[in-house]
């Protein structure tokens, strides 16, 4: 049996696949594992992660692009262009294998391109709330896994999976960022509380077009926290002059990272190291409370937000709608985190299905050869 793990995307979903690839390689020896990615730079990183794996042994290989559209997206970052790209010129390639393993859901063009044999599998990458994650055409996966109860209920009440179709339970980048970091590094040489502001990409979710600027020069000029502004990798995949010009204007500052997309903003290393979680709809927020703390959520958009499943996150700590008063609200986000530190428990054990520090990828990695080969 051949299984294929592309990477036709940003890096930030490598990490929710590539350990259940690495297991199966493990778990399965008679699987032929394949990870296969757009770009010569995403190859290399898919191969940093793996030898974490150093008792996995899976093929890795260079998807085929024209120069010109891969030398673009090496350039300016991936677009909807360039990831059917990848799909409609490796059709061909795709259609070798059993099962095709995924962290997106551009994958389902391949059905339209004609690639009907392998079974498309989701991995999903986050764990938000947001409804994205629970769009109509997951139903359209033949198999799906998911981190827990909160994302399973709603598919179900949807409509978009069945079961024998999908296992719950799953988180692979956990099971990553343990054996990346056994000991966690000081970012900052100062004993002030640190504050991870991760904007999101989407503008109209987003906190950083009306605020960001005006949230990066009030950290830059007072002394009592330390900043790390890590945004949503794909907030500045494709405007890579601007996160220039930001880290001119703000990373000479000891107190602060500015990091636009490197891959500490994707790995655990910020949110680990924060003691205060402020932003607007990005899924990190979840990965972040697995272990509670503060949390400031940016409603920059004026969203009624109260009672909507897509927001239940902002249940978890004070919801801004302005600035005016954002010392203040910082200092008594850390003084009230008593008030939701129980929603946030409850929060988390909602989201994930996970047994303490046990390994969530191999129970990914068996339901996948289950599935496939009863499908077979």
């Amino acid at each position: 049996m051949r299984v294929l793990f592309p990477y036709i995307a940003q890096p930030h979903q490598t990490l929710h696949s590539l350990p259940i690839a690495m297991e199966i390689a493990s778990r399965h020896p008679e699987t032929e594992v394949h990870i296969a990615c757009a770009t010569q730079a995403h190859l290399d990183y898919a191969q940093s992660l793996a030898s974490y794996y150093p008792e996995s042994r899976a093929s890795f290989e260079l998807l085929h692009l024209p120069n010109l559209i891969r030398e673009r997206v090496e350039r300016h970052g991936h677009t909807v262009f360039s990831r059917f790209a990848s799909l409609f010129f490796n059709k061909k390639y795709f259609s070798t294998f059993q099962g095709i393993v995924v962290p997106e859901r551009t994958s389902l063009y391949l059905r339209k391109l004609g690639v009907r044999q392998p079974r498309l599998i989701w991995t999903r990458h986050g764990a938000g709330d947001r409804a994205i994650g629970f769009a109509r055409d997951v139903k359209n996966f033949d198999y799906v896994l998911m981190a827990g109860k909160k994302v399973e209920q709603r598919l179900l009440a949807q409509g978009a999976i069945r079961p024998g179709h999908y296992h719950t339970g799953v988180y692979a980048k956990f099971d990553m960022v343990r054996r990346m970091r056994s000991t966690s590094s000081r970012l900052f040489n100062n004993n002030r509380p640190t504050i991870l502001y991760n904007p999101h990409f989407n503008a109209r979710l987003s906190s950083w077009p009306k605020m960001g600027l005006n949230i990066l020069s009030h950290f830059a000029n007072q002394d009592r926290y330390n900043l790390i502004f890590a945004p949503h990798y794909r907030l500045f995949d494709n405007r890579r002059t601007e996160a220039a010009q930001l880290k001119r204007a703000f990373g000479g500052h000891s107190h602060m990272i500015v990091d636009t997309g490197s891959t500490r903003s994707i790995d655990m290393t910020y949110t680990s190291a924060a003691d205060l979680y402020l932003g607007d709809a990005s899924s990190q927020i979840a990965e972040f409370l697995i272990h509670p703390r503060p949390c400031v959520f940016l409603n920059a958009h004026d969203v009624a937000w109260q009672g909507d499943e897509n927001y239940r996150f902002w249940t978890l700590g004070p919801v801004l709608n302005q600035l005016e008063t954002f010392s203040e609200d910082i200092e008594g986000a850390f003084s009230s985190h008593h008030a939701f530190v129980n929603l946030q428990k409850d929060y988390i054990r909602d989201t994930f299905d996970l047994t303490g520090d046990e390994p969530t990828a191999p129970v990914g990695a068996d339901a996948i050869v289950d599935f496939l080969r009863m499908a077979s």
